[in-house]
């Protein structure tokens, strides 16, 4: 009986269906390196209540569960919206991992600029809110979109494969997925961690995936309380900076790339190891495909028509 109270009216059903959806959002975003859940959780509208949840986990609220007052945690940590905001990440995780895969592979271009006119549209939309413009918030976002540029032109390393390292990478990845426009992916990327946690999913790799879970926990439970802080304090600053983050990561979403270097994958499989943006009209001639500049555009403009569309929605649903 412990989940009756939480479920009994239709409004709660679709509160949480919808953080459900959110999400899936969460999950499909976090697989691809470049795009950052952090952004979907900003678009979607429940940063601050996903970083007020996972600060609820202190020292206090875990002491109940010494206690056994199960259901009085539960209610203090908002377990129905972390509940459902984890299903629906973990879900999309290990559902679309090989579809995202795919398209990376086979559609990189349409993809890249699909999530390109979502993150623009959304950093626009963010800014928008912004009632007070004064130096500080200039100069948050013009910080903000260095430090993202900066970070996605960092080339990937190569590090070890120990377990011990599996939970250092999984702490330093949560901190950027909760960051919009740092990509926790591309973390790992650039730690030479994509592949192998991605393969561990794949593999359903229990001991891997357990240890790079554990890093994220700690990770987040640090790292969310300082962000938690900066929005407290200095709240339009920190939100021109969290936008200057999505603004620096269409670098590392530009469509068209050249690789420069290439690596052997554990599978023995070549993949792209250094890449550098090139412009869609010496695409075909130096990569020798053809740019899909028509696609390319079609993709961006659904992504900008995505979020539109998501924002009416979230009005219309608030009026109702």
């Amino acid at each position: 009986m412990f989940f009756q109270p939480f479920f009994l009216s239709m409004d709660t059903v679709k509160k949480y269906g919808l953080t459900y959806l959110k999400g899936l959002a969460m999950g499909a975003a976090d697989i691809v390196p470049g795009v950052s859940g952090g952004s979907i959780a900003l678009i979607a509208g429940i940063y601050q209540e996903l970083l007020d949840s996972i600060n609820a986990f202190n020292i206090n609220n875990l002491l109940l569960l010494k206690s056994f007052r199960i259901k009085e945690f539960y209610l203090r940590v908002n377990g129905n919206f972390l509940l459902s905001l984890l299903t629906g990440i973990m879900t999309s995780i290990f559902t679309l991992s090989g579809v995202i895969t795919y398209l990376m592979e086979e559609h990189p271009i349409p993809l890249w600029s699909f999530f390109s006119g979502l993150i623009l549209i959304s950093a626009f939309l963010i800014l928008k809110e912004i009632k007070k413009w004064n130096l500080g918030v200039v100069l948050a976002i013009a910080a903000g979109t260095a430090f993202a540029w900066w970070v996605t032109n960092l080339p990937p390393t190569t590090t070890p494969d120990d377990y011990w390292f599996t939970f250092v990478a999984g702490a330093i990845a949560i901190c950027a997925m909760i960051l919009p426009g740092i990509s926790g992916s591309f973390i790992l990327l650039i730690l030479g961690q994509y592949e192998r946690i991605l393969q561990a999913v794949l593999d359903k790799d229990i001991i891997t995936l357990a240890l790079f879970a554990s890093g994220c926990l700690v990770g987040i439970l640090s790292f969310s309380r300082v962000v938690s802080y900066l929005l407290r304090k200095f709240h339009t600053a920190t939100i021109g900076l969290l936008s200057g983050f999505m603004l620096g990561s269409v670098n590392e979403l530009w469509p068209w790339k050249l690789v420069t270097s290439w690596r052997t994958s554990s599978s023995g499989k070549e993949v792209p190891f250094l890449t550098e943006n090139i412009l869609p009209s010496t695409f075909a001639e130096q990569v020798g495909e053809l740019p899909q500049v028509e696609w390319a555009i079609g993709a961006f403009f659904f992504g900008i028509g995505l979020v539109i569309f998501i924002e009416w929605l979230a009005s219309k649903l608030q009026q109702g």
